[in-house]
């Protein structure tokens, strides 16, 4: 039997008529709890559109706190914000946009000695940050601990993403080790269409939804590609590789590390 009252019943109630849905699949949603890593310009649109959707408890990691280029991207975040921890703005926001949910600040950032600490009491984590060092420490946390998670990566007019199960194609199946300098700059660093950041978290905060309710069939095994210059989406095929130095069937990689964010001279990528 479910409990919801009729403001919830109204709220939902979009989700609700949805056959795929219903009720049942609006109390999995309520019972979901979800780890963000990162309230930026991907973490934003993930968090409001979980939030309205009625996800029973979302946790936030963030150590930042907002600056006054963040809101070009980061919709979470308002002007009066600029210089506030960006927990603290975001689960302000949440709040506002349904109190039904509850919001878990963690106001820090993910290191390799609380990550797995962090994401045990969450059944699905979201990567929202902007840099390789803490990607790979997202999939290696998640990885080890047997947790489900979105990997999302944007930069300039391009985006890509893709949903990890145990037993999935991983981040290090498809990228072994992080880049080295000079390599790949960051969105800081070479710019970012805002936009790009609420295509990529609306895609990633639906295999939010589609897995707490069972509903579809997730990004697992494929890359989503798209550049927003011409619209082109494309899904690559991958698989597990038994070769992988985390997942694989002799790991290399057995504990978690913080890597040293690699500084891009974009000097070196002009013309």
């Amino acid at each position: 039997m479910f409990d919801f009252t009729e403001e919830e019943l109204q709220r939902y109630s979009r989700h609700i008529l949805l056959q795929d849905v219903g009720v049942e699949g609006q109390e999995k949603i309520r019972s979901g709890k979800v780890l963000v890593v990162g309230a930026g310009g991907l973490g934003s649109p993930v968090a409001l559109y979980l939030a309205a959707a009625g996800v029973g408890t979302i946790g936030i990691v963030d150590g930042d706190v907002v600056d006054l280029s963040n809101l070009q991207r980061q919709i979470i975040h308002f002007t009066p914000d600029v210089g506030r921890p960006k927990v603290e703005s975001a689960k302000e926001k949440i709040e506002q946009l349904n109190p039904n949910v509850k919001v878990i600040t963690h106001k820090e950032f993910l290191m390799a000695d609380n990550a797995l600490d962090i994401v045990k009491d969450y059944d699905f984590v979201v990567d929202g940050t902007d840099n390789f060092p803490v990607k790979f420490l997202i999939n290696d946390a998640c990885v080890m601990a047997g947790k489900p998670f979105s990997h999302g990566g944007i930069l300039r007019f391009e985006g890509q993403t893709f949903t990890h199960l145990p037993g999935t194609a991983c981040y290090r199946c498809l990228f072994p080790a992080p880049p080295p300098a000079n390599a790949v700059p960051t969105c800081s660093q070479a710019g970012v269409l805002g936009a790009i950041a609420g295509m990529l978290g609306t895609i990633q905060a639906a295999e939010v939804l589609k897995y707490l309710t069972g509903v579809g069939e997730l990004l697992t095994d494929r890359l989503l590609s798209f550049n927003a210059r011409t619209m082109n989406f494309r899904t690559i095929k991958t698989k597990r590789h038994d070769g992988c130095p985390l997942c694989g069937s002799h790991p290399t990689v057995t504990g978690l590390v913080d890597y040293e964010q690699a500084v891009c001279d974009l000097k070196s990528h002009k013309k």
